[in-house]
């Protein structure tokens, strides 16, 4: 008697379903409704991300994604990158597409072209997408053997995907997206159908390196982003018009602040107002790590070669590292961390248990090199400022060191406003130093310390440095977007490498646990995403110029003099215009500027000796003595932690 196999599915809810095997994702959704069947984009199953009409034989649990979940978005931003490439080829069929790819919020295409594609064409190219997918065309997975992909991709010319193909080393089969007439390859899973891509905007064309390498062929690089809905783009699309007023490039120029140089491409240079931001923010980090019971240190910025030999970084970094050979050829690396330098440190005397957990903080700076293409102001440079430090520790301290560090950045946060901060930890990666054994008891330590301060957090499966696993602190600013900061590396690795040990209660030599950590992450990065959290308009304690004192007439010159003396004794950080303009001119100006207060001096307060205070946004505070006036000023201006 013939018996059918049958397959039990099994959903979030824990209901259950059977179905006569094979039973693909789109069968399943469609036993639960048609309506829903017309939402479903994949299924989840055991972790892995299946196609619609991917098949299912065995009992299993699943979870039917829809354009609500991330994974959800991330396919339909794939697959518009692919009705991207196929909307280019029909308007520009000599065109070559590279790659096709998806990111956070959007997605883009790397194309050779013969010219630069103008802002009329990359409209073009979205009308043309536009209509393109209001046909609602089913888009098809097939599997094709390597050699009839590389037979197909040689029939249409696209010589940068035959070269992908010669390069793959026994593949058995490719996956290829069909989008119709357009084919490409398909790393994860595509939108069934078109109807999914309706919701999305091209935002701008730039030039980007094959390979980011700077000698290869420069690609047409269109970039766009993709969303489930009308109001969730037109939501996005607002968020991008208010970054881009927010953009610290252009505020960092308006302001004062900084510039950048051809002649020293990737790195800062200050001006004055720039760095009075910069000292403030060193200055603010001192008295924190003060209070945490942290040593400043300094270590060189070029060492020899063979100290990053032995740490490890010379065989897993080096392409990001600056060497220069000396005239009595030694190979000397600027340091792209301060990892060795403390290493070094904390090596130079006999340690006992006595003395741990020592804490070296170092305001280090340091070189990577980047590529030209993916420098962006001062979030991504060449020459940097971190405000590192690594704490050595028993086993038995690691996890209060832990805890101590996690809370200490979460107050650093708070103190410059943000209260949304994500924590995720990042595991083991398949290229790593130590035994599992290790990797065990320094993820479990980190895990507990989350754990005890009842905080929720993230797993990145596999993305921990080589040496150790990590905690990243990403936070959301005042607009919503996300930035990654801080981190905290636990490593027992490099102190072994470097035979680093100290004496426990028995005379015996153990070697330490190194906790690698940065707070602010890059002093100039933290600078930039202040500069857009804030649109440009600092806390009084961190603005450069603190207090605008503005002249109505030339009488009160000498009052607005008098008062600049005073304030400036006081410790305020002032700009005095008593200039023939007209005190609207001044106004403005000073606004412009995001001077916090403004003192507007005439006759009147000339007479009385008092002074008016104004504020950035026009408000007025009322008269004051002078007194009085800087009592208030100097309360406003103060350090949150001094508070």
């Amino acid at each position: 008697m013939n018996t059918k196999h049958q397959v039990s599915i099994t959903f979030p809810d824990q209901s259950v379903r059977c179905f006569d095997a094979p039973v693909s994702v789109m069968n399943i959704s469609e036993s639960i409704s048609s309506g829903f069947a017309r939402k479903t984009l994949a299924g989840k199953v055991n972790g892995r991300i299946l196609d619609t009409s991917d098949l299912i034989s065995e009992n299993t649990s699943i979870h039917l994604i829809t354009s609500d979940d991330d994974e959800g978005l991330n396919i339909i931003r794939k697959s518009t990158a692919h009705l991207l490439g196929r909307a280019v080829k029909q308007l520009f069929p000599e065109a070559k597409i590279v790659l096709a790819e998806a990111h956070e919020h959007g997605f883009y295409c790397d194309i050779s072209y013969s010219r630069s594609f103008t802002e009329e064409d990359r409209n073009a190219i979205e009308e043309r997408m536009k209509a393109l997918a209001s046909e609602k065309y089913d888009v098809v997975k097939q599997i094709r053997a390597q050699e009839d992909a590389l037979t197909l991709f040689k029939e249409r010319n696209e010589d940068f995907k035959v070269d992908f193909i010669d390069g793959l080393s026994d593949a058995e089969s490719i996956t290829l997206s069909v989008h119709e007439e357009y084919v490409d390859f398909s790393e994860g899973v595509q939108v069934p159908n078109s109807r999914f891509l309706s919701h999305f905007k091209l935002t701008k064309n730039s030039g980007v390196y094959l390979d980011g390498d700077a000698n290869a062929e420069q690609l047409q690089r269109i970039s766009g982003t993709a969303w489930e809905s009308k109001k969730s783009l037109k939501v996005h699309l607002t968020m991008i018009e208010e970054a881009e007023k927010r953009d610290h490039r252009r505020l960092g120029k308006a302001l004062g602040l900084f510039h950048f140089s051809e002649d020293a491409p990737g790195s800062v240079f200050w001006h004055a107002k720039g760095w009075v931001l910069f000292k403030e923010l060193l200055n603010y980090m001192r008295r924190r790590i003060e209070n945490e019971d942290y040593e400043e240190v300094n270590t060189p910025d070029l060492m020899d070669q063979s100290l990053w030999e032995t740490s490890g970084h010379w065989q897993n970094y080096r392409d990001h590292m600056f060497s220069t050979e000396t005239a009595d050829q030694r190979n000397l690396v600027f340091k792209p961390m301060s990892c060795p330098g403390s290493v070094l440190l904390y090596g130079s005397g006999l340690k006992s248990y006595r003395d741990l957990p020592i804490r070296m903080a170092e305001f280090g700076k340091v070189h990577r090199f980047e590529p030209s293409g993916s420098l962006h102001g001062l979030l991504r440079v060449r020459h940097f400022t971190q405000d590192d430090a690594h704490i050595y520790c028993t086993q038995a301290q690691l996890q209060q060191e832990c805890e101590n560090v996690i809370q200490l950045v979460l107050g650093i946060y708070r103190d410059f406003g943000f209260e949304d901060v994500a924590i995720k930890l990042s595991t083991r990666p398949e290229k790593r130093l130590g035994d599992d054994a290790t990797w065990d008891f320094l993820e479990s330590s980190l895990i507990q310390s989350l754990k005890k301060l009842v905080l929720p957090y993230e797993i990145n499966e596999g993305e921990g440095a080589f040496y150790g696993p990590k905690l990243e602190f990403t936070l959301r600013d005042s607009i919503g977007r996300d930035w990654q900061c801080g981190t905290l590396q636990v490593d027992m690795n490099l102190p072994e490498r470097f035979d680093l040990s100290y004496t426990d209660d028995q005379g015996t030599r153990q070697p330490p646990v190194m906790l690698h950590r940065a707070l602010f992450g890059s002093l100039e990065r933290f600078i930039g995403i202040l500069i857009e959290h804030y649109a440009g308009k600092f806390p009084a304690w961190l603005s450069p110029t603190q207090v605008a004192i503005l002249s109505i007439s030339q009488k009160s010159n000498a009052y607005a003099e008098t008062l600049h003396k005073t304030l400036k004794k006081a410790g305020l950080r002032l700009a005095l215009d008593n200039s023939p303009e007209k005190i609207g001119y001044k106004i403005r100006h000073s606004t412009l500027q995001k001077v916090p207060f403004m003192i507007v001096v005439g006759d009147k307060e000339s007479d009385k000796q008092t002074v008016n205070i104004r504020l950035l946004n026009g408000e007025t505070l009322g008269e004051f003595s002078v007194d009085d006036a800087l009592r208030l000023l100097q309360e406003k201006v103060t350090a949150p932690d001094l508070l």
